[in-house]
């Protein structure tokens, strides 16, 4: 019970802290870090109940977080990041869901940690999987590819070197709130496979993901846009499928 209390009390004066200081830094873990594996040859194609939401032709599902049509770049069946014009989303909103979706970071490389072939996948608009190239990129651990980010850092590095195609394939259950005081009920849980390898096994996932502090739970609808990121790198996806559950 000590060492509970104790870890309990270290992560509030944490999250005051950082709230208080505005430094990212805090909540940055870089030891331990997760032991690299070389994944196999995988691929997927869509299930029959499968909602496709890119297959490689338009952007007919997606549109600008901003407002607008979907400002990313279209070409050898996939969709590339294009810097500045923002993040894209689902016309269609999701809850609980299993999901497919393959990315690629440039094969050309530029930049370090953080600036690395960075983008992410935001499961109802609030809960980041980190994309990200991490093939010998070293960064914080909770930060690198396969982790929720600044939460958890992932079960072991799966990545592939850059300019190779890599997936992700997706368990999420989406948290529920009381409808009385609209208090959390039930976290949201993710399980990952990165590359056909287990990265995060039904995660309890703290809230919604923040760069500065600790993550907290923000009331929303019981389904929401899938969100991908702009960072300013130019991040490609393909094969991109989702069943509700």
């Amino acid at each position: 019970m000590k060492r509970i209390s104790l870890l309990f009390l270290t992560t509030v004066s944490l999250s005051a802290f950082a709230q208080e200081k505005k430094d990212p830094t805090l909540t940055e873990v870089w030891q331990p870090e997760p032991r690299i594996v070389t994944p196999g040859t995988i691929s997927s194609d869509p299930p029959s109940d499968a909602i496709v939401l890119f297959n490689g032709k338009d952007l007919s599902k997606w549109k600008s977080k901003n407002g607008g049509e979907a400002g990313w770049q279209l070409g050898e069946n996939a969709m590339t990041v294009v810097a500045k014009k923002g993040d894209i989303e689902t016309k269609q909103a999701f809850g609980d869901c299993q999901l497919h979706i393959e990315w690629r970071t440039p094969k050309e490389v530029v930049g370090s940690s953080q600036g690395r072939g960075n983008s992410g996948i935001f499961f109802m608009g609030h809960y980041e999987l980190q994309v990200l190239d991490n093939y010998n990129n070293r960064t914080y651990s909770n930060g690198q590819a396969g982790s929720i980010y600044k939460q958890y850092m992932p079960l072991v590095n799966a990545c592939r070197p850059p300019g190779e195609w890599q997936t992700y394939d997706v368990i999420f259950t989406a948290p529920r709130f009381n409808e009385k005081d609209s208090t959390l009920k039930s976290p949201a849980y993710i399980t990952v496979l990165h590359n056909g390898v287990l990265v995060q096994n039904h995660t309890a996932i703290w809230g919604s993901t923040t760069y500065i502090g600790i993550a907290q739970y923000e009331l929303h609808r019981d389904k929401e846009p899938l969100v991908l990121q702009d960072h300013n790198n130019p991040v490609s996806y393909r094969n991109i499928w989702i069943r509700e559950l």
